[in-house]
C-alpha cells in the first residue's frame, strides 16, 4: 500500500519526508494509459506533490498543485495533492515515448523539456486566494527541479530523490515508485550536513531500495549516523483520488454553446465527458444536456462563455477574453 513517513534527524535539524507511491503511481499510469517516459514524468510529479504538501502546507484543508512545463513533447505535467494523502494528476501527452538516454535511463528531461518553469500553487481552503510561485526549470527531470524550487523560492537547501521503475518486459508495469525530501533546518551543523550529503551520494537508486526493502530502511540509510526519529506513529496512507463528479461533468458542457450541445445530441445521442485529471469517462444524456439552458453571455468574437445565470463569476467586467476582446457584462 502506498504510504508516507515523516521524521527528523541530527537532533531535529534535518527534516525527512518520504513516500512509497508504487501502488498509486501504477493506478495513475493505467488510468491515463501512459507510456514509460510519460509515466515516469507523471509518477515523479505525483510523488513530488505529495512530499511538497508535507513541506509547504499547514492546514488539513489546504492543497498544493505542482506544474512543470519545459516545452517538451510531453506538453507538461501537473499534480494536485493534500495533507490527507490524496493526489491526482495528468500529463498532457501521455502516449508520447522517447528513446532512452545514452545511460539507458528514461529521458524524462527530454520529454518535459528544459525551457520553462516549475510552478507551485498553494490553495488555502475555504478562504484566501491561491498563492503561486515559480522558478526556471533546472533539468526537466523533476527531482532536481523541485530541489531548485525549494532553494530559490523557500530558501531551504534540500535533497530530493524521486523515481519510477518498471518491470522488465513491454507491458510497462510499475515495479517501484517513491520519493524522499531531506531538508536542512535552522541550526543544522556543517558536520551533519556533510554526512547527509555523503549518504545521499552513496545511496544509489531509490527504486532499487523500495523494490528490495522498505521505505523506513531507505530513510535510515539516507540518515545513517544522524539518528533518525520518526514523527509518524502510523504511516499515512496515500491514494490516487480525483474530485470529479457527474455534476461537474454535466456543468463542463455548459461551456459549449446551445447549438453545439444540440449537435452532440443529434449526432451522438448525448456526450461523453472525460476527466483530464483521472481519465474517468461519464456519459451525459439528452435530458441532462438540455437542463443546462440558462440565460448566459458569450463573447461576440469567439463565443467563449463569459457569464451564466446562477453560476459563480467566470470572468469579470473589464477583463480580457482569451481572444483578446474586452469583457463587457450587462449591468
Amino acid at each position: 500500500m502506498a504510504h508516507l513517513l515523516r521524521g527528523l534527524a541530527a537532533d531535529g535539524s534535518v527534516r525527512v519526508v518520504a513516500a512509497d507511491t508504487t501502488d498509486l503511481v501504477a493506478e495513475a499510469l493505467a488510468r491515463h494509459e501512459a507510456s514509460r517516459t510519460a509515466g515516469a514524468a507523471l509518477g515523479r510529479t505525483l510523488t513530488a506533490a505529495l512530499l511538497l504538501g508535507h513541506v509547504l502546507l499547514k492546514r488539513h484543508q489546504d492543497r498544493v498543485t505542482l506544474k512543470l512545463d519545459g516545452g517538451g513533447p510531453l506538453g507538461g505535467v501537473i499534480a494536485d495533492a493534500g495533507l490527507d494523502g490524496s493526489v491526482r494528476g495528468y500529463v498532457r501527452e501521455p502516449q508520447v515515448e522517447l528513446p532512452p538516454r545514452c545511460d539507458g535511463k528514461l529521458d524524462v528531461g527530454g520529454g518535459l523539456g528544459r525551457d520553462g518553469d516549475i510552478e507551485v500553487i498553494r490553495s488555502q481552503a475555504p478562504y484566501g486566494d491561491p498563492y503561486a510561485s515559480s522558478v526556471r526549470l533546472t533539468s526537466g527531470e523533476v527531482a532536481e527541479d523541485v530541489a531548485g524550487f525549494l532553494l530559490a523560492s523557500e530558501q531551504v537547501a534540500s535533497a530530493v530523490l524521486l523515481g519510477v521503475a518498471y518491470e522488465p518486459g513491454r507491458d510497462a508495469r510499475v515495479h517501484a515508485a517513491g520519493g524522499v525530501v531531506l531538508q536542512a533546518l535552522p541550526g543544522a551543523e556543517d558536520g551533519a550536513l556533510a554526512l547527509l550529503e555523503a549518504n545521499v551520494r552513496a545511496f544509489g537508486q531509490l527504486t532499487d531500495r523500495l523494490g528490495n526493502g522498505s521505505l523506513l530502511q531507505a530513510m535510515e540509510e539516507l540518515t545513517w549516523g544522524l539518528e533518525l526519529s520518526l514523527l509518524t506513529q502510523d504511516a499515512l496512507p496515500l491514494t490516487f483520488r480525483c474530485r470529479c463528479s457527474e455534476t461537474k461533468a454535466v456543468e463542463a458542457l455548459a461551456y459549449f454553446s446551445e447549438a453545439e450541445r444540440e449537435r452532440m445530441i443529434a449526432e451522438e445521442g448525448g456526450a461523453e465527458v472525460v476527466c483530464h485529471w483521472c481519465g474517468e469517462a461519464r456519459w451525459v444524456g439528452p435530458e441532462r444536456i438540455r437542463s443546462l439552458r440558462r440565460p448566459e453571455v458569450r463573447c461576440p468574437a469567439c463565443d467563449a462563455l463569459w457569464y451564466r445565470e446562477g453560476v459563480t463569476t467566470m470572468v469579470r467586467d473589464g477583463e480580457r477574453c482569451a481572444c483578446g476582446r474586452p469583457v463587457e457584462l450587462p449591468a
